[in-house]
């Protein structure tokens, strides 16, 4: 389980655009966002929040990436459909989303499963993590990120 102070995994994943690893981003801040399903609801509006603050983030020198499961083709088609300026990593073996501590179990109807737990994690420039979101409840959740964002020293 990761905590703030702890270095954060290193990570590289294929998007719909190409790839996106946490080496490449030394020197900025990373908001690192969870989520279970493409285009699903609480995802889809958690996608579209991180995306109508992107210029706020990068304003306090930070990008964001979420990542899930799917296939880089899925987010590719996502990102379209609802016009999504977020890079979405594929993570599709899951090592990403393990290493993070986001893959869970969880409990629905009474059966339980293995499924990724809506969670964030920002990063700093030197890629240590500063702050940790678990099982995130999408409204408010983006403002307290890009806050928290906000204050770190640049």
């Amino acid at each position: 389980m990761l905590n703030p102070g702890d270095k954060a995994p290193d990570f590289d994943l294929p998007t719909d655009t190409g790839r996106v690893s946490l080496s490449e981003l030394k020197g900025k801040n990373v908001v690192l966002y969870f989520y279970p399903k493409d285009d699903t609801t609480g995802c889809t509006s958690e996608a579209l929040q991180f995306s109508a603050e992107v210029e706020e983030f990068a304003k306090a020198g930070a990008v964001v990436i979420g990542v899930s499961k799917d296939s880089a083709a899925s987010h590719g088609k996502f990102r379209k459909k609802h016009d999504l300026t977020v890079e979405l990593g594929s993570d599709t073996l899951g090592e990403t989303v393990e290493a993070y501590g986001s893959w869970v179990e969880k409990s629905m109807y009474g059966r339980k499963y293995m499924g990724i737990d809506r969670s964030t994690f920002l990063i700093d420039r030197e890629g240590v993590v500063r702050e940790v979101w678990r099982k995130v409840k999408v409204p408010g959740h983006v403002k307290a990120v890009l806050k928290a964002a906000q204050g770190l020293k640049g």
